[in-house]
């Protein structure tokens, strides 16, 4: 008793998680508590993370994309996830603001932290997202987009970009937010099996 490492989530944390999530005291309390079963050092490795992803997509090999996820979502560097990042992570990617998510989404395709994203950062994305989805919904792809560099040229064209321009965190979020085409070209959404 009175152990500083009793496993119970910080009032602080709680508190910070509470106020930048929609999560409940006890949503949080209760994923805390698995999360410290699964990572009892508080910490998740992006080996561990690219596991926990790929339960989502067994289909496919999601190993790249989530690698790139892990770096968008570990602010502090470190190599590892804390809770608190874990937390942030799963809101942004399920249920956050669109604003929220763009504002991730810049980072993701952010690769070099410049505060700017090219097209090859672009196409980086994109392939690691292509190869999550599976070969038979690829073959149900339109033709101007059913390989990453199609689909990388049409996202660059509709941000009206010449090869080598760059696009700014608030161009790139006014543009996708202004066209529904272009948050269709920079996801993958499952397709529920039938």
């Amino acid at each position: 008793m009175g152990n500083s490492k009793s496993g119970a989530l910080s009032k602080e944390v709680l508190d910070d998680l509470k106020s930048n999530t929609r999560y409940t005291d006890d949503e949080l309390c209760k994923w805390y508590d698995t999360f410290k079963k699964q990572c009892p050092d508080g910490k998740i490795t992006r080996p561990d993370f690219e596991k926990i992803y790929a339960n989502f997509f067994p289909n496919s090999d999601p190993k790249t994309y989530a690698s790139h996820v892990f770096r968008s979502f570990d602010t502090n560097d470190d190599g590892t996830l804390d809770f608190r990042e874990y937390i942030i992570a799963l809101h942004l990617t399920s249920s956050g603001k669109t604003s929220l998510k763009l504002e991730w989404a810049f980072s993701l395709f952010d690769v070099d932290r410049n505060g700017e994203i090219s097209k090859v950062e672009v196409l980086e994305i994109i392939a690691a997202i292509f190869k999550m989805i599976p070969p038979e919904e690829q073959k149900n792809l339109p033709e101007d987009e059913n390989t990453p560099q199609k689909r990388a040229d049409k996202l660059w064209a509709y941000f009206k970009k010449k090869e080598h321009d760059k696009i700014a965190e608030g161009e790139f979020i006014q543009g996708v937010m202004a066209n529904d085409n272009i948050m269709r070209l920079i996801q993958y959404d499952p397709k529920p099996k039938s």
